[in-house]
């Protein structure tokens, strides 16, 4: 195992006794901390030892001939994990392992509360309340088969499935008689699903997708064997349909099957659909392709910003998908797949041991998911909705301002959330914030759940530690101009051109 230690358990008893001290005495902090480590070592490097899995290195260096940047692979948790233990003979008389447990898991509430603190890299909305659904826990739901036919199991929720589904429908502008969809248990299931539905009506189909779309896409490749072509991307991550076009012209006797993204997972960048149909018509592909939108974040804020283009059925799409545990802020990973019901006869068997039909990926589907969904909707509403993308985009905007006026080159997409920026040189500083990075840039998710107040606290603590890091002029910071743009690029040799564009107002360019 790559950067291992020890015999990569850790013991239920260690963890009590340092709750409890020695024997029965009070909780340590110090050994609390050691009960539970959060960082208990470097993070492993892709190719780095045996075991360590595909060493490939990825991601972008500084210019042309620059060598990439290693990947960096976190912790192996093997070193932090939790041993199961077989009861003693006399707990249940001693209680003991019932209070080692409860121990156990109030030490993991505290590192909860401290990583959400300090949770900015990836698109989890953490601002929600279920308190009222707690009673519906003892309750083992399963929506397992079509979520519009009732199965012989009986502890399900395929009312609120069904209501769930019919929402994002007229979000997205179809009929109840004309599509069909489900919960799934993520994103990546959407994606696995979607792609499959263009597999059914297309089976010689080619699968198209921009290099920056979701690694679950290219998985689907695999899994289903397809011929899958990359396509070229603009500077700002969306898909390049100049390239698109000379790569259709390539295979025009196969019928294409497109991913298109409604917020790419870097840098939230949106694929221009109406400019990927526009290309598909125009080069002889009419009735002759099946176009997945990998909605994941930005499926549901999209509908919520006035002017921004809009994915919709009325447009000649075949499915969209969502995730639920994102914007909505399900706190398990969730998603809705919609797609047209007349697609759908080909991926659907009847299964008399469910005594229901099921077109789905998986088989038992999480039942208190959609629940958690309907509650969501219900409370929010398009209102509640549109007041938190609101937010979010007035946020993100603060952010990138905020980092250019450090002299941090940033960039923010038009119709996102996301800031894209360079890279803390500390890796432990990524860590403790959570970042999520691709080469020499680095990137901010701003949620509902962001603040104002959160968003300094991190400014201030990144600019403290980027004084340090390059104060001696060893070092410069990262050209990230190759990821975003020269004009959003403020190394050492673009700063000055940004500052005469600009009638610069940053103080210090020091650092």
């Amino acid at each position: 195992m790559v950067g291992s230690v020890g015999n990569g358990l850790m013991d239920l008893g260690a963890a009590a006794a340092a709750v409890n001290g020695v024997g029965k005495g009070a909780a340590h902090p110090e050994a609390v901390a050691a009960a539970l480590p959060m960082e208990v070592e470097p993070p492993a490097r892709a190719g780095a030892g045996a075991g360590a899995g595909a060493g490939v290195e990825d991601g972008m260096g500084n210019g042309e001939g620059t060598p990439r940047r290693e990947i960096v692979l976190g912790r192996n948790v093997h070193t932090a994990s939790f041993a199961v233990k077989e009861p003693e003979a006399d707990d249940d008389e001693t209680g003991e392992r019932e209070a080692t447990m409860a121990s156990v898991l109030a030490l993991y509430r505290r590192s909860l509360v401290e990583r959400t603190k300090h949770h900015l890299g990836y698109p989890y909305n953490l601002d929600f309340d279920y308190g009222a659904l707690a009673q519906l826990q003892h309750f083992s739901i399963n929506n397992l088969g079509d979520p519009f036919i009732e199965s012989n199991y009986g502890v399900h929720s395929r009312q609120f499935e069904v209501g769930v589904l019919d929402w994002f429908a007229r979000l997205w502008e179809l009929e109840k008689n004309e599509y069909w969809g489900y919960i799934t248990n993520c994103g990546t299931e959407g994606n696995l699903h979607g792609i499959l539905v263009g597999r059914e009506v297309f089976p010689d189909g080619i699968l198209y997708a921009s290099r920056e779309s979701h690694y679950s896409v290219f998985k689907a490749a695999r899994m289903y064997r397809m011929d899958c072509v990359k396509v070229d991307t603009l500077i700002s991550g969306e898909i390049d349909c100049a390239d698109f076009q000379r790569k259709l012209s390539v295979n025009r006797d196969k019928p294409a099957i497109i991913n298109v993204n409604i917020g790419t997972t870097v840098k939230g960048a949106v694929d221009d659909l109406d400019l990927v149909i526009k290309t598909l018509q125009e080069n002889g592909f009419k009735d002759r392709f099946y176009i997945h939108c990998d909605g994941a974040l930005f499926g549901l804020m999209m509908p919520f910003v006035k002017k921004a283009p809009q994915v919709t059925f009325k447009k000649p799409i075949g499915s969209v998908s969502v995730s639920g545990h994102k914007f909505v802020g399900c706190p398990m990973p969730c998603g809705v797949q919609i797609t047209r019901l007349e697609h759908i006869n080909a991926l659907s068997s009847n299964v008399e041991y469910l005594a229901s039909r099921d077109a789905t990926i998986m088989g038992s589907r999480n039942g208190h998911a959609p629940i958690f969904l309907w509650y969501t909707l219900n409370r929010k509403g398009y209102r509640g909705f549109q007041k938190e993308v609101q937010k979010c985009l007035r946020n993100a905007h603060y952010l990138k301002d905020r980092l250019r006026e450090a002299g941090v080159g940033a960039m923010l997409n038009e119709l996102s959330s996301t800031v894209v920026f360079e890279r803390p040189k500390d890796e432990e500083f990524v860590r403790r914030w959570q970042l999520a990075c691709e080469g020499n840039i680095a990137h901010v998710v701003v949620m509902p759940n962001v603040t104002i107040d959160k968003l300094d606290y991190f400014l201030n603590e990144l600019v403290e530690k980027r004084a340090t890091w390059y104060q001696d002029g060893g070092c410069q910071p990262p050209c990230i101009a190759r990821d975003v743009g020269q004009e959003n690029c403020l190394c050492s040799l673009h700063k000055k051109s940004y500052c005469r564009n600009l009638r610069c107002f940053c103080k210090d360019w020091s650092v």
